[in-house]
C-alpha cells in the first residue's frame, strides 16, 4: 500500500490540484454543525434519479421496489461508513490528514492505480448523470409541445431539436472557470426542484384517490437487476461522503447524522416512487412528470424540473472537467476539452430512447462499482490484518455482489435500451 512508505512522511502531500470535492461556494468552512451536515447530505444525494422511481416500481412491483430501495439505501450507507472508517484508520496510522476525497483515498491505498480507478468511475458516473439530464429535458419539453415523435424540421423530432437547442447554452455554462460563479444558479435550481417535486407528490395523491388503478406487488426476478440499477442511481452520492465528514464539527456523531439522512431520503424516495405508481399504475411512464395532466400547474412543474437540471448540468460536469484536465492538460483550464465532453454527452443522449432504462444502465454499471465494490475493497485492504472472519466475508461478499450486478446489470440494461419496444 502506498501509505506504508510515502504517506507516513510529514512532508508527503498529494498534488495541489482541484479535486471532485471542490466546494460550490468557494472555500468551505472548516466545520459544519450537525443540521448543516444533514442538509449537505440531503442535497448531495437527492437528484434526478428519483424521477425514474415510479416507472421502476411499475416494472418491479411496489413491494419489491420498496424492499430493493431500502436494501440499496442500507448497503450504500454501510459502504459510505466503510470509506469514513478507512480514512480514519489511515490517518491514525500515519498522521496523514490530506485525504479529503475518494480519489485521495484510492491514491493513498493503491497509488496511481487506485486514483485511476476512482477517476474512471467518477467520469463515467457523472457523465451518465449529465446524459440523463439532457434526456429528461429534451423529452419533457417535447411532451409539453404535444409532439414527441413527429419530425418537424429537417426530419428531426422535437426531442432532438430541444436537445441541440440546449447545446450552445451548455457550452457557455461549462466554460465558466469556477463553480463560485454558478452558485446563485445552483441555489435557484435547488429551490425550484424541491417545490416541483413536492407538487408532483401532492398531485399523485389526488390522482391515486380518483383512479385507483390495478397494482402489482412483485414483478418477478426478471426485473430484479433493473430495479437494483435504478435504486443505486437514485442514491448515488458516495463521492461526497469524505468531504462532508471532513467538514463535520462533531465527527463522532457523523455516522448517526448520515444514518438519519439516508433514512429520511429513503422514506422520501419510497413515497415519491410509490405515490407515482399508485396514481397511474400500468400507465406510469419512464418520466413520471409526463403523466401529469394538462394545466398551468403541471406545465410549470415540468418546466421547473427542466430548469433545475439545465442549471445543474455544469455543476455535475465539474468532476469530469477536473479529472480530464488533470490527466490530459496538466490541471490547466482547457476550453476545447470541456466543449468536446459536452458534445460527446449530447450525442450519447440522442441515442438513448428511454430515461429510466438509462438510469438503470448507469446505476447497475459504474455506480455499483463506485458505491459498493471500491469502498469494500479499500476497507478490506486497509483492515485485512485485523478483520474477523465475518467482517472479511462481509466485505468480500459486497465486492462479489457488486461485480456480479455490474456485469449482469449492465448487460440487461443494454438489452432493454436496444429492445425495439424500448
Amino acid at each position: 500500500m502506498v501509505f506504508s512508505k510515502e504517506a507516513g512522511s510529514s512532508s508527503y502531500s498529494l498534488p495541489p490540484y482541484p479535486r471532485e470535492d471542490t466546494p460550490l461556494l468557494g472555500k468551505a468552512p472548516a466545520l459544519s454543525s450537525n443540521p448543516k451536515t444533514f442538509a449537505n447530505i440531503f442535497i448531495s444525494i437527492v437528484g434526478a434519479g428519483v424521477l425514474g422511481l415510479p416507472y421502476s416500481f411499475k416494472r418491479t412491483g411496489w413491494l419489491m421496489g420498496l424492499l430493493m430501495l431500502f436494501s440499496v439505501a442500507f448497503l450504500t450507507y454501510h459502504c459510505m461508513m466503510l470509506l469514513v472508517l478507512t480514512r480514519r484508520k489511515l490517518e491514525s496510522l500515519t498522521g496523514f490528514t490530506k485525504i479529503t476525497s475518494f480519489g485521495d483515498l484510492g491514491f493513498t491505498i493503491c497509488g496511481p492505480v487506485g486514483r485511476f480507478a476512482v477517476d474512471v468511475m467518477i467520469v463515467l458516473s457523472q457523465s451518465g448523470f449529465c446524459v440523463s439530464y439532457l434526456i429528461f429535458i429534451s423529452s419533457t419539453l417535447a411532451f409539453l409541445t404535444n409532439n414527441e415523435t413527429t419530425p418537424v424540421f429537417l426530419g428531426f423530432t422535437p426531442k432532438v431539436l430541444f436537445l441541440w437547442a440546449c447545446f450552445p447554452f451548455q457550452l457557455g455554462l461549462i466554460s465558466v472557470r469556477t463553480l463560485t460563479h454558478l452558485a446563485p444558479l445552483s441555489i435557484f435550481a435547488d429551490v425550484v426542484d424541491l417545490v416541483a417535486k413536492s407538487v408532483v407528490m401532492v398531485e399523485d395523491v389526488f390522482v391515486s384517490v380518483k383512479n385507483r388503478p390495478d397494482l402489482k406487488v412483485f414483478g418477478g426476478l426478471s426485473v430484479f437487476l433493473y430495479g437494483i440499477g435504478v435504486a443505486v442511481y437514485a442514491f448515488e452520492g458516495i463521492g461526497m461522503v469524505l468531504p462532508l465528514e471532513s467538514e463535520a464539527k462533531d465527527k463522532e456523531k457523523f455516522g448517526r447524522v448520515l444514518g438519519v439522512g439516508m433514512g429520511s431520503i429513503s422514506v422520501l424516495f419510497g413515497l415519491f416512487g410509490g405515490l407515482g405508481y399508485f396514481a397511474f399504475g400500468e400507465e406510469t411512464k419512464d418520466i413520471i412528470t409526463t403523466n401529469l395532466g394538462a394545466g398551468v400547474i403541471s406545465f410549470l412543474v415540468q418546466l421547473g424540473l427542466c430548469i433545475n437540471l439545465f442549471f445543474t448540468f455544469p455543476i455535475m460536469m465539474n468532476p469530469v472537467n477536473e479529472v480530464m484536465e488533470r490527466r490530459l492538460c496538466g490541471s490547466r483550464y482547457c476550453l476545447w476539452l470541456r466543449w468536446l465532453m459536452v458534445l460527446v454527452i449530447s450525442l450519447v443522449a440522442l441515442l438513448v430512447p428511454n430515461f429510466a432504462d438509462f438510469l438503470s444502465l448507469v446505476g447497475s454499471s459504474v455506480c455499483v462499482v463506485l458505491s459498493f465494490v471500491l469502498p469494500a475493497m479499500f476497507h478490506l485492504i486497509v483492515f485485512k490484518d485485523e478483520l474477523g472472519w465475518s467482517c472479511f466475508v462481509w466485505d468480500g461478499a459486497i465486492v462479489v455482489f457488486g461485480f456480479v450486478i455490474a456485469v449482469t446489470g449492465t448487460y440487461t440494461s443494454v438489452m432493454e435500451i436496444l429492445s425495439p419496444t424500448s
